[in-house]
C-alpha cells in the first residue's frame, strides 16, 4: 500500500493501517496499529501463495455439491403485500417507507 515498505517488509505499513482505520471512522489504539498491519500483511501473504496454484482446466464452482439452482418466472411484481411490508415502517407515508435524509 504504502510506497516503502515497513521494518517487517510487508506491504501494509502501520501508517497504511491507521490511515484505514481513519476512511472507516474507526478508533484503533497506536499500540494496535502494527500487530494490524503484520494481520494484514499475513493475508495478504495467503493470497499470493493462492495465486500461485494452477488451476488451469479447473471449472468454476458456485457449490460444493454439483446441483441445479432451482429457477422460477421472471416475472414482474409489487409483491402483493404493500400494506403488510409498511406495518413493519417505523414511519410511513402515502405507501412508502420514511426515512431520514442521509445526504443534506
Amino acid at each position: 500500500m504504502s510506497d516503502s515498505d515497513n521494518a517487517s517488509g510487508g506491504a501494509v505499513s502501520a501508517d497504511d493501517v491507521k490511515k484505514i482505520a481513519r476512511l472507516s471512522r474507526l478508533h484503533v489504539e497506536a499500540g494496535r496499529l502494527q500487530p494490524l498491519a503484520d494481520d494484514l500483511n499475513g493475508i495478504l501473504g495467503w493470497i499470493e501463495q493462492l495465486a500461485e496454484v494452477d488451476v488451469e482446466g479447473v471449472e468454476p464452482m458456485t457449490s460444493a455439491v454439483d446441483m441445479a439452482a432451482p429457477m422460477r418466472k421472471d416475472e414482474i411484481s409489487d409483491g402483493g403485500m404493500r400494506e403488510a411490508v409498511l406495518q413493519n415502517a417505523p414511519k410511513a407515508d402515502d405507501g412508502f417507507f420514511v426515512v431520514p435524509r442521509s445526504v443534506e
